[in-house]
């Protein structure tokens, strides 16, 4: 039992198949670890400990276990869970109960996965640091004093921490990847179109997509095998059969070619980040991988043209939270109009308020030609780039993020120099394609370190191939924060 809570997936769900151990003992044993863990880490927002030890009863009594039997799950709280309230981490819906589940907590729970509760994120998902929750940030296992990433902070401290072996997060711009490189987690976002958005909370609708945080590859693969495939309710999805991700971890990339943007790296990236990620390639180059150097001409431009694009769909999407039909209601309005203002100025805070402006200015007359149509044209090019680097490589090869996790407060007045840590992670969202992120290494100071595995769209079994055997050469999937201990 001590060693439960940073057993894998695949462990966890051949013991309880196998009737080594209950569902019942796993999930008890997940509640204890979050009841002694969250206080000083804030992963969690909410707990279903009712909820989640009923459904492992109703495991316990099952026949045939599913692939995720009895595996403790983590959701964020921007997806939808019937009876638990989900927040998405915003005072605008602080008590908002939905009354259905998302179609991945469905198919969570079909599979076997008991669901522990909602973890902290960036208000609406907007931020890098977890920093812009309404509820305090989460705090890096590693070293409480640091950021835990974002937006899906919350879910990738639960993983790293041992509260949960799997988590969901959404990554518009990078939120699942950042915070599992600087968790030392796996974290994959798949390609647009893969998994359901039935049941997001919207923030860019066009880059928005679900996906898993998990301890290695082979427990991404799973979890994808399960959360992958076309939905009636949501018209996005891709009607294409996914691949069979498990059985493509074969171990063996000899022949695969990974495309290395070196001039990426040139500025910007801490010491630590390159050595590290450059002592990887080391070692796929010896599992028998072809390293090509390639160029990626509108990368400078891609963190522009993703904040115009989000920002855009984010004041869209926002629009509705306006005090009338559900949520935050602020009080003493003497008319309408002042009901709306005082609703949005009070339930938003200034990240989201900062970019619903943006995205407002940007729509407007006279200037939606100047910026936003001029982003989407952007937003071709960056594709383009892609798909002319994927006419000679199988996947592109970079860090996941510049640095490492900072210090909590240490750049909360400069949103500029935030943005900025999602320089490698945008591309992929803008472009709608699969990329994933394994831990590589440690800074000096014992903070993680991740690398980035971007693919051709569904192609998603060639990454978690890349990412599993670079784990079998590699030993950082195995660590675990002290502090977490």
């Amino acid at each position: 039992m001590s060693t439960l809570p940073f057993q894998t997936a695949r462990e966890i769900r051949d013991a309880v198949g196998a009737r080594r151990i209950s569902a019942v003992a796993v999930c008890e044993a997940a509640l204890a670890r979050i009841e002694a863990q969250n206080p000083k880490l804030n992963a969690f927002l909410a707990v279903a400990g009712d909820r989640a030890l009923e459904r492992a009863r109703a495991i316990d009594r099952q026949k045939h276990a599913g692939p995720l039997a009895g595996v403790p799950i983590a959701l964020k709280d921007n997806i939808m869970t019937r009876g638990i309230t989900t927040t998405a981490a915003s005072k605008m819906l602080r008590t908002f109960m939905p009354p259905y589940d998302a179609t991945v907590v469905e198919r969570l729970e079909a599979a076997g996965a008991v669901v522990m509760g909602k973890t902290n994120c960036d208000e609406f998902a907007m931020g890098s640091s977890t920093e812009n929750s309404a509820f305090g940030p989460s705090r890096n296992p590693w070293n409480p004093e640091h950021i835990s990433g974002g937006s899906s902070g919350g879910s990738a401290v639960a993983v790293a921490a041992g509260l949960a072996s799997i988590a969901l997060g959404s990554d518009t711009g990078g939120s699942i990847r950042q915070p599992a490189s600087l968790c030392g987690i796996v974290g994959l976002k798949p390609t647009y179109g893969r998994v359901s958005r039935y049941g997001l909370i919207a923030f860019a609708s066009s880059l928005d997509q679900i996906g898993p945080m998990t301890r290695t590859a082979h427990d991404a693969a799973i979890a994808l095998s399960v959360l992958g495939g076309a939905d009636a309710r949501d018209a996005t999805t891709s009607r294409d059969p996914c691949a069979d991700y498990v059985s493509a971890l074969t171990g063996d990339i000899r022949g695969i070619r990974l495309g290395v943007p070196r001039r990426m790296l040139e500025q910007g990236v801490e010491s630590a980040v390159r050595d590290c990620f450059y002592g990887a390639l080391d070692v796929l180059r010896a599992r028998g991988a072809d390293l090509v150097d390639i160029e990626l001409p509108h990368a400078p431009y891609a963190i522009a043209t993703y904040y115009v694009v989000a920002t855009a769909e984010a004041s869209s999407n926002l629009a509705r939270y306006d005090g009338v039909r559900y949520g935050f209601r602020a009080e003493g309005a003497r008319n309408l109009r002042e009901m709306y203002e005082k609703t949005r100025s009070q339930g938003f805070g200034p990240e989201v308020k900062r970019r619903i402006m943006l995205g407002t200015y940007v729509l407007s007359a006279g200037y939606y030609d100047a910026y936003y149509l001029k982003a989407q044209q952007v937003r071709t090019l960056v594709r383009r780039d892609y798909d002319r680097a994927f006419e000679t490589v199988d996947a592109v090869v970079m860090p996941t993020s510049p640095t490492a996790a900072f210090r909590i407060g240490e750049k909360i007045e400069d949103p500029l120099s935030l943005y900025l840590t999602d320089v490698f992670t945008v591309s992929a969202n803008l472009a709608g394609l699969p990329a994933l992120s394994v831990p590589c290494g440690l800074t000096p100071n014992k903070l993680p370190i991740g690398l980035q595995l971007t693919g051709k769209p569904f192609d998603e079994a060639t990454l978690l191939r890349v990412g599993d055997s670079f784990e079998r050469d590699t030993n950082w999937w195995k660590a675990c924060p002290i502090q977490a201990l």
